[in-house]
C-alpha cells in the first residue's frame, strides 16, 4: 500500500473527515443488515454532521432507530481495525457491491475493511481503528417517497 506520510501521519488517516467517513461505512452495513437495504446512494459527510439517504419502504419507527443507534454503537465499541486491501475488481465484485463505481473504473480497487463487519470499495479517508470514532448519534432524520434521510454525528 502505498501511504505518503505527512507529519507521521498516512495520507489517508490525515483528514479531518476521517472519523464521519468511517462511520458512514459502519452505519450503511448496519442499515443492509437491519432493514435489507442498498447502502447509502446520496451521503453528504462533513466533520461535525453528516446525512445519508436510504430507500426504504416505510419510515422507521422510534424503536427501530434505538436499535439502529445501540448497533451502530456496538460496532464502534469493538475496537475495529480499519484496513486497507487492494484487489482485482473480478475479484471484488464477488463479495462487494460496485454499483455506485463508474464504468471506467480502472482494474484493481482500494477495499477499506472494518474488522469482518464491513468491506466496501472506497477512495476516502478513515481512521485505523474504531476506537478513534466517539459516539454515534442521530440527530434528525425525515421520510419522504420512499426516501428516509437521516442526519448524524459523532460526540
Amino acid at each position: 500500500m502505498n501511504t505518503e506520510e505527512k507529519d507521521g501521519k498516512s495520507k489517508f488517516q490525515s483528514s479531518e473527515l476521517s472519523p464521519m467517513h468511517t462511520c458512514e461505512h459502519i452505519l450503511n452495513q448496519t442499515m443492509v443488515r437491519m432493514f435489507g437495504c442498498e447502502r447509502s446512494k446520496n451521503a453528504h459527510i462533513e466533520r461535525k454532521k453528516s446525512k445519508c439517504d436510504y430507500f426504504l419502504a416505510e419510515c422507521p419507527a422510534d424503536a427501530q432507530i434505538e436499535e439502529l443507534t445501540a448497533r451502530v454503537n456496538d460496532v464502534i465499541g469493538r475496537n475495529l481495525p480499519v484496513t486497507i486491501e487492494f484487489m482485482k475488481k473480478e475479484d471484488a465484485e464477488q463479495i462487494l457491491d460496485l454499483s455506485k463505481l463508474p464504468d471506467n473504473v480502472d482494474d484493481t480497487l482500494r477495499v477499506v475493511k472494518i474488522g469482518d463487519y464491513d468491506a466496501c470499495a472506497c477512495i476516502g479517508q478513515h481512521v485505523e481503528n474504531t476506537s478513534e470514532l466517539g459516539r454515534f448519534r442521530i440527530i434528525s432524520h425525515d421520510f419522504e417517497n420512499g426516501r428516509w434521510r437521516v442526519r448524524f454525528k459523532l460526540v
